[in-house]
């Protein structure tokens, strides 16, 4: 008798434990996704469409939209110029370089007379000096060799009556300008980001200088 209550109560214990574990206990609770203060992780194939969509720019652009601005200034008649301008801006400016161009300077107005050789010349000659006629000279060599240079004149009024003078007197003179292509100097450089920047504060005879804007290449 005494065993098979010791069974049934053994039973029932058992019964009263599958119970509990059934329904007795708490569901768990779940783990939360991110944890607070913990910067959340993206898978790569999540993180790239959204990087993507997002336009790129290049370092620094957000600093400044003002374009770089440039100036060519000059000429300068010597090169210890030029070079005198370059060392005192070169100091205040992000980029400098200089540049040498040949130009077409006139050296004057020249009246002459042509002859087609050394005894023609030396004839027309003596005819001048026969009219009074002194400031003349035969070229004897170079590519003008045998004409009979009448002078040289800065000023082209003076040329052109020296010219109507030697045609009273029945001479067919004619006259010319002489141009010589000389190099002259410029020195480019970019303007500091900065405003206030006056070029013509460091160089000397600024005002006799040209400045033209060109591109920073």
């Amino acid at each position: 008798m005494i065993l098979r209550l010791t069974v049934l109560l053994l039973l029932l214990l058992n019964l009263a434990a599958a119970a509990w574990w059934l329904w007795g206990m708490p569901a768990p609770r779940p783990v939360p996704a991110t944890v607070a203060g913990v910067p959340t992780l993206h898978l790569l194939h999540e993180a790239l469409p959204r990087a993507a969509a997002r336009p790129l720019s290049a370092p620094g652009a957000a600093a400044s939209d003002t374009p770089a601005q440039c100036l060519s200034v000059g000429p300068f008649t010597t090169q210890a110029e030029m070079r005198q301008a370059f060392a005192a801006l070169a100091a205040h400016v992000p980029r400098i370089q200089y540049r040498v161009a040949e130009s077409a300077v006139s050296r004057g107005w020249w009246v002459y007379l042509t002859a087609t050789g050394r005894e023609q010349a030396l004839v027309t000659a003596r005819a001048l000096a026969a009219h009074g006629v002194r400031d003349y000279y035969v070229i004897t060599a170079g590519d003008q060799q045998n004409s009979i240079s009448l002078g040289l004149f800065q000023d082209p009024a003076n040329a052109q009556r020296r010219e109507a003078q030697l045609r009273a007197l029945g001479f067919p003179a004619q006259m010319r300008q002489r141009v010589e292509q000389v190099p002259q100097y410029y020195v480019e450089f970019q303007l500091p980001a900065a405003p206030g920047f006056v070029w013509q504060t460091h160089v000397a005879h600024a005002d006799i200088l040209d400045a033209q804007a060109r591109t920073c290449d």
